[in-house]
């Protein structure tokens, strides 16, 4: 059983037990969140309608943080002297996929 997961704004393909990184989450190490299935196959049963996909649940477990790499961004202006240099590491958080679940 695997179901395909919109997590911070992207869609990602989960079965229990994946690790997954995602943008980051508001919660602390341990504790759990619930991603909106956007599809949901179990065995040849494939459910895509959002009336049926209301009733099923995909729960993880926040496993700590992460960090993206490092992006230089530089700024110049020619002839004036300006220059500006910066950074960025976009912050992600590591899930792991507890129990995809349907409220049967």
């Amino acid at each position: 059983m695997y179901a395909i997961v919109r997590a911070g704004g992207r869609q990602e393909k989960v079965a229990v037990d994946d690790v997954l990184t995602v943008d980051k989450l508001a919660g602390d190490v341990g504790s759990t969140v619930k991603l909106q299935a956007l599809l949901v196959v179990d065995g040849d049963n494939v459910v895509s309608a959002s009336a049926d996909l209301a009733r099923y649940e995909v729960t993880a477990e926040i496993v700590g943080a992460a960090k993206g790499p490092k992006i230089n961004i530089m700024h110049y202006r020619n002839k004036t002297g300006y220059k500006r240099r910066m950074g960025h590491r976009q912050p992600y958080t590591e899930v792991k996929i507890t129990g995809i679940s349907s409220g049967k």
